[in-house]
């Protein structure tokens, strides 16, 4: 994980309220854990987000889209596939670009994140994408990712 603080947004550093309502519907919980504490079901390890079946856990280092990506994976499973979530959310490769496109999606419908600052905390902090930025890869190069969401009504058309 590249040192990036600084350069991306920290969960500390929003109105959490904010992000946590964007995902009213979703039946996700959000728990802050104290700034010492390990963050329970982080794959990456602290300061990344974790995932235990319908809950995202993150500390006030935690980079933003962190929390969005891990949130978003919870959106994309199944009901059935989630209650056994723990860490590891799994999935393929389609999936994984669904959840990228996803977490930019919903991010512009948040005060102060917006879908500039997502894709360039996600560039910071090292995502890759076949066209070498999240920009260039979500504006002309995910249709797949689209048409994943689309078919698992997820978005609309």
């Amino acid at each position: 994980m590249p040192d990036c603080a600084g350069r991306v947004l920290l969960m500390g550093e929003i109105e959490v309220s904010g992000l946590t309502a964007r995902f009213d519907g979703y039946s996700l919980a959000f728990v802050r854990v104290g700034d010492a504490e390990p963050i329970p079901g982080s794959y990456w390890g602290q300061p990344e987000a974790g995932i235990i079946v319908d809950t995202v856990y993150y500390r006030d280092d935690t980079p933003v889209h962190s929390v969005m990506h891990e949130a978003c994976h919870c959106v994309c499973m199944s009901a059935d596939r989630r209650q056994c979530l723990h860490t590891n959310a799994g999935g393929d490769y389609d999936e994984e670009n669904a959840v990228c496109y996803l977490q930019i999606l919903l991010s512009d419908k948040i005060d102060g994140l917006g879908a500039d600052r997502i894709m360039a905390d996600m560039d910071a902090w090292g995502y890759t994408f076949r066209l070498g930025s999240a920009r260039a890869w979500f504006e002309s190069d995910a249709q797949d990712a689209r048409h994943w969401l689309r078919s698992r009504n997820i978005i609309a058309a």
